[in-house]
C-alpha cells in the first residue's frame, strides 16, 4: 500500500507555469489560473453531488427527477473540461483530481441522509445557486485582470447553472 499524501496540490505544483506565447501578464494568468482552480473544485464538487442526488432520490417523483439530475450533471461536466482546458492553455497546471476539488471546493457537503425528492431538490438548488454566484463574481474578476475569454467561459457556466436552478426551482415553487 502506498503512503498516503496529501489532498492538496502542493506549492511547486500550484506555483508551476508552463510556457506560452499568451500576451496576458504572467503575475494576471496565475491569478487567473487559481480562480480557473477554484471554480474547477466547485465544479466538480457539484458534478458528484449532482450525481449523488441522482443515484439516491426516492418518492413519487424519483423518475423525473432522476433523469433531471442525469441532465444537470452533464451541462456540469462540460464545463469542467472547459475551465480545465482554459487553465493550461494559460500555462498553469489544472488542479482537479477528486481528492485536490475536495479540499479546494466551497461547495457545501450533500447531507447523506436525504434522500426525499423535494428535499434533495431543495439541496441541489442551493448548491447550483452557490457555484452559480461565485461563477458570476469570477466573470468579473477575469475582465479585471485583462482575460475575456476566461470571462466568457464563466458567462457561459453561468448561463448554464443558472439555467440548472430555474429547473430545479420550478420543482420547487
Amino acid at each position: 500500500m502506498a503512503a498516503r499524501t496529501t489532498n492538496a496540490p502542493t506549492k511547486t505544483e500550484a506555483a508551476k507555469k508552463f510556457h506560452t506565447r499568451n500576451n496576458i501578464d504572467a503575475e494576471d494568468r496565475q491569478k487567473l489560473v487559481g480562480l480557473l482552480n477554484q471554480q474547477l473544485a466547485n465544479m466538480i464538487d457539484l458534478y458528484t453531488q449532482t450525481k449523488y442526488a441522482h443515484w439516491n432520490v426516492k418518492g413519487p417523483t424519483f423518475i423525473a427527477l432522476h433523469k433531471l439530475f442525469d441532465e444537470l450533471a452533464e451541462k456540469v461536466e462540460h464545463h469542467i473540461d472547459e475551465i480545465a482546458e482554459r487553465t493550461t492553455a494559460l500555462g498553469g497546471v489544472a488542479t482537479g483530481t477528486l481528492r485536490q476539488a475536495a479540499t479546494a471546493s466551497q461547495v457545501s457537503e450533500f447531507p447523506t441522509e436525504m434522500f426525499h425528492g423535494q428535499d434533495v431538490v431543495e439541496v441541489l438548488a442551493d448548491r447550483f445557486g452557490a457555484v452559480a454566484n461565485v461563477s458570476r463574481e469570477a466573470i468579473d474578476i477575469a475582465e479585471e485582470y485583462g482575460d475575456q475569454v476566461t470571462s466568457d467561459l464563466f458567462i457561459r457556466v453561468t448561463d448554464d447553472l443558472d439555467q440548472s436552478l430555474y429547473f430545479l426551482e420550478a420543482h420547487l415553487q
